[in-house]
């Protein structure tokens, strides 16, 4: 994150709070299940496993597959064609939200829910290094490791503020994710539409800027 250029790091700051606007939507509607940290679903899935709670772990086995899903195609997606390629992984997710809430307004929230999954998976593409992700977006446990690090690092005489940008982003996500549940409590899943249309709004913005 300190190593981004100032156009990426708005863009990092806005999808951290598109995935806690989601994540939280998802969180509300499962009750308790998220659609975007599968390290919280990995434990829920092994307790579950480990009480004979066989359709709850079936559950979450399906959306931990999901996810994996997701990563794969937008993996695929940023690493295709050169150049441009954040803004066709962010037309993914906002193609893929889209459908999210057209499944939730048809009833068909499990489908819903799923596709938002993988929207959340996806997003984590935005940002790759040699194939892998260089800034975590929907999950904030390196963020916060590093938020700790850099506070060390400024004890011991290092950069003062070399903190701000994972603070920044932790607060973007959390941010994020009250919107979400003040949203979702008013428009249910239906609060799926403005996640879709900002997702669809970075791409444009990016696909003509520094940040593409």
């Amino acid at each position: 994150m300190r190593a981004l250029p100032p156009p990426h790091r708005a863009l990092a700051l806005s999808l951290a709070v598109l995935a806690g606007y989601v994540d939280s939507l998802g969180f509300l509607q499962l009750g308790g299940v998220f659609v975007s940290f599968m390290s919280g679903n990995s434990t829920r899935l092994a307790a579950s496993l480990a009480e004979g709670r066989w359709a709850a772990a079936g559950g979450l086995a399906g959306i931990l597959i999901l996810f994996v899903m997701g990563s794969f195609f937008g993996a695929l997606i940023a690493r295709g064609r050169q150049g441009r390629s954040r803004s066709r992984v962010l037309a993914f997710e906002g193609g893929l939200l889209t459908l999210a809430a057209l499944a939730s307004w048809t009833g068909h929230k499990p489908v819903a829910i799923g596709l938002m999954v993988m929207a959340m998976a996806a997003e984590n593409s935005v940002f790759l290094r040699n194939g892998e992700v260089a800034v975590s977006l929907t999950y904030m446990t390196g963020t916060l490791v590093k938020l700790g690090q850099s506070l060390a690092a400024a004890v011991m005489g290092g950069d003062r503020w070399g903190f701000g940008p994972y603070l920044v982003l932790w607060a973007g996500l959390t941010g994020g994710a009250v919107v979400g549940a003040l949203t979702f409590g008013r428009l249910g899943l239906a609060a799926l539409w403005p996640a879709a249309a900002f997702a669809f709004l970075l791409a444009v913005v990016t696909r003509f800027s520094r940040a593409a």
